[in-house]
């Protein structure tokens, strides 16, 4: 085949961060783009549907010469329900994330049904894209660990699956927080929470910590931003009481000018997740000027080297108060620099390029 310029973008879930990806890639890439996409709601509806609603939208030829898919559908059932011109294009995939390893509410079973999915689109895939090495890693393992249960059948196909794959870091462009200016020093550091309010995030190790270093007098402020939901973590509704001298802001940004102004007046960047994909909340703080304080596992140590990472969620409330203690201000901009620049298009325009194109 030769150079491809024209792609079908098929995203049953378009919105967050697979939305984000896609503005990204059709703005920096030198690539056509025709979408088809559901909005981002009801996941679990959208990744048994939306294969044979997605055949239906191809009735009619398209001119595009390969096809980009996310995890939200069904890769095998779309090619055994689309016409045939459709199954004589390469179909890509991003996995922004996987069902082995994605958490799920606290009281809720795992459907191990929905890893089945993402195995067989992986199968069905010309070519796999993953954000992160853990990422990749973690589907394999579920991959491996899936096999090995199927009764009856010897089944080892990881390794073409591996073979298939490539990590494709998620490609940020900074520019609106590059031309914001750097607020003064602040009193006291700034701590940022820019997290999902879910228990996947560890919100209660976190918030906790805090308590405890306000009963120790020691000083910091506080801002709490991110996407809260329905069933968000009752540690939450303490916060307002227990910390409303320290707290800056707390809830939802009023849009993305508003969120990049609160992420340049942090100081500190901290995680406490107990699971992460990739990390770009934290990768938008610390290009805005946070120092990153985030947990040694997950996908963090392939973003910041040991020297900004904590051993267990033991030693964090030391690490912490150790940080607090070295900061005030926001770091300089070579600093920060140095530590984003590798997220950024320039330097991640071609590999997606090259990725895109037979």
């Amino acid at each position: 085949m030769g150079l491809c310029r024209n792609i079908l973008v098929i995203e049953p879930y378009f919105g967050g961060s697979h939305k984000f990806f896609l503005e990204q890639l059709e703005e920096h890439l030198d690539l056509n783009f025709t979408f088809i996409t559901l909005p981002a709601r009801k996941w679990k509806w959208r990744m048994r549907f939306a294969a044979p609603w997605v055949a239906g939208q191809l009735a009619h030829r398209l001119d595009v010469e390969a096809v980009l898919c996310s995890t939200f559908i069904d890769v095998a059932s779309l090619r055994g329900l689309a016409p045939s011109w459709f199954n004589n294009l390469p179909i890509l995939t991003y996995f922004h994330e996987n069902q082995f390893a994605y958490p799920v509410q606290v009281d809720d079973e795992r459907d191990f049904h929905f890893g089945l999915t993402n195995y067989l689109t992986a199968l069905a895939s010309d070519r796999l894209g993953f954000n992160s090495r853990f990422n990749l890693d973690t589907f394999l393992a579920g991959c491996r660990d899936m096999e090995k249960r199927a009764p009856d059948v010897k089944l080892d196909s990881t390794s073409q699956i591996s073979g298939k794959s490539t990590i494709l870091p998620l490609g940020l462009d900074f520019g609106e927080l590059d031309l914001l200016p750097d607020p003064e020093p602040p009193p006291c550091p700034v701590i940022v929470w820019n997290h999902r309010w879910e228990h996947d995030k560890n919100p209660e190790l976190f918030f906790q910590t805090l308590f405890e270093l306000v009963d120790e007098d020691v000083p910091f402020k506080l801002i709490v931003v991110g996407q809260s939901f329905q069933r968000r973590p009752a540690i939450f509704a303490e916060v307002p009481k227990r910390l409303k001298d320290q707290l800056i802001h707390f809830g939802y940004a009023e849009d993305r000018a508003a969120y990049l102004k609160l992420l340049k007046q942090g100081t500190i960047i901290v995680s406490t997740a107990s699971h992460e994909f990739y990390g770009l909340s934290v990768i938008e703080a610390v290009r805005a000027g946070c120092r990153p304080l985030l947990p040694k596992r997950l996908s963090y140590p392939e973003l910041f080297d040991g020297g900004y990472l904590y051993d267990n969620d033991q030693c964090f409330k030391e690490r912490l108060r150790e940080v607090l203690r070295e900061n005030s201000g926001a770091m300089g901009l070579a600093k920060r620099l140095d530590l984003t620049d590798r997220f950024t298009w320039p330097l991640l325009q071609q590999t997606y390029q090259k990725w895109l194109t037979f």
